[in-house]
């Protein structure tokens, strides 16, 4: 008999009633180390005090009203991260895919408006996650994603992630657009290079295309910049991001400058529950934190030491530890063992992580951990991977 909650996770059984800042609590009242976070939702951890003075203090007032009318709170944070980005305007949706959704229905709009319908296709790239949409997924192209939902969305040509040369040649009179993950998350917690962004920038440019980055995973000060993409000096014409923007309520946000964003008028595009005053009230809260002078540096500060541990880690473990990977507080244990067995391990030693392709074990601890955190996590690695190698 199917269950009542329709089978579409491989959950672990494990129910939590309880967090706190880096740590959750199960039904047991047993503690985990949540170095998780939702898959890098909940940027300032569980239960940050002005986050939750925020929703509470809103939930109070108004909930819903729809864009039938004027939100202050979406007018008081687009207006932030215009201020803080390259953007223009912003589009306020529910979920990194709805994000997704709005960038690619701009990039079509915008080559219609300026006299080019059938440029219509977007160059994306290979183990590229970009939602669970039919959109989307055809966006990533992976199979495991697309298999039963045939025929796939038209539109979409992949190429190897880092090749400039495969994207110059799969341009043709077509292509509208190319979308990338600055960091590929789900695909491994696999970088771009500074070179491969720019040359995407310098070709967009050459052949009249825009250039989308999907920062849902990668933003919101994940890599210790407020986006990813400033790592290497480049902008987007459009940006998808939302994950940590809401850290833990449901925010997504379509970025775009004004030659993109003026091709969804009115009537073009919408969403009922899209910048509700809940869901602003949460993402202004956390910008309140993230854009405090000195956060992004104690972000840059504790993921430095983080990261000379985990080399240490991985230099003791070589039996184990194939590299460490990844930006700031996105980070990827590529493995040499079977990562489902470490990451286990590490269930069981009450430490939190996330799978992720190419035999990778995402790390995505909260931007808020101190260095006991960081102490506490590579005494969980040091001894878990011991275990391993002793027993094997």
């Amino acid at each position: 008999m199917i269950s009542a909650v329709m089978p579409t996770y491989a959950r672990i059984d494990l129910s939590f009633v309880r967090g706190e800042g880096a740590y959750l609590f199960d039904v047991d009242g047993q503690r985990y180390l949540d170095f998780a976070t939702g898959i890098a939702v909940n940027a300032l951890g569980h239960c940050h005090p002005h986050l939750v003075k925020a929703v509470r203090e809103q939930a109070g007032k108004l909930w819903h009203t729809s864009n039938m009318y004027q939100i202050p709170g979406q007018q008081k944070l687009a207006q932030r991260l215009v201020d803080a980005t390259f953007a223009d305007s912003v589009f306020f949706a529910n979920s990194g895919a709805e994000a997704v959704e709005c960038a690619l229905k701009m990039a079509r709009k915008y080559q219609h408006d300026n006299g080019k319908p059938e440029r219509f296709r977007v160059i994306s790239f290979s183990n590229a996650f970009h939602g669970r949409t039919m959109s989307t997924i055809a966006a990533g192209g992976q199979e495991k994603h697309l298999a039963g939902f045939a025929p796939n969305l038209e539109g979409f040509d992949h190429v190897p992630f880092g090749n400039l040369n495969a994207v110059r040649a799969a341009i043709t009179n077509e292509t509208g657009a190319i979308l990338v993950e600055p960091i590929q998350g789900e695909g491994g917690i696999r970088p771009a290079s500074s070179e491969f962004l720019k040359g995407l920038r310098q070709a967009a440019d050459e052949f009249g295309l825009l250039l989308i980055f999907d920062e849902v995973q990668c933003g919101v000060g994940r890599t210790g910049k407020l986006f990813a993409h400033e790592w290497a000096g480049v902008t987007p014409d459009i940006m998808s991001v939302a994950k940590g923007l809401g850290g833990g309520f449901p925010v997504g946000a379509c970025l775009a400058n004004e030659g993109a964003a003026a091709a969804l008028n009115a009537g073009s595009h919408g969403s009922t529950f899209g910048g509700n005053p809940m869901a602003m009230a949460a993402a202004n809260a956390v910008l309140d934190v993230v854009l405090a002078p000195g956060f992004l540096e104690s972000v840059n500060k504790v993921a430095n030491k983080l990261w000379t541990k985990l080399s240490d880690l991985a230099a003791a473990h070589p039996v184990i530890i194939e590299e460490i990977r990844g930006s700031g507080l996105m980070i990827g244990i590529k493995c040499k063992i079977d990562s489902t067995v470490l990451r286990g391990k590490l269930l069981e030693a009450r430490m939190l992580s996330v799978g992720a392709a190419d035999n990778v074990i995402r790390i995505l601890p909260p931007l808020i951990i101190e260095n006991s955190h960081i102490d506490e996590a590579i005494q969980i690695l040091d001894d878990v991977c011991a275990q391993i190698e002793e027993a094997s």
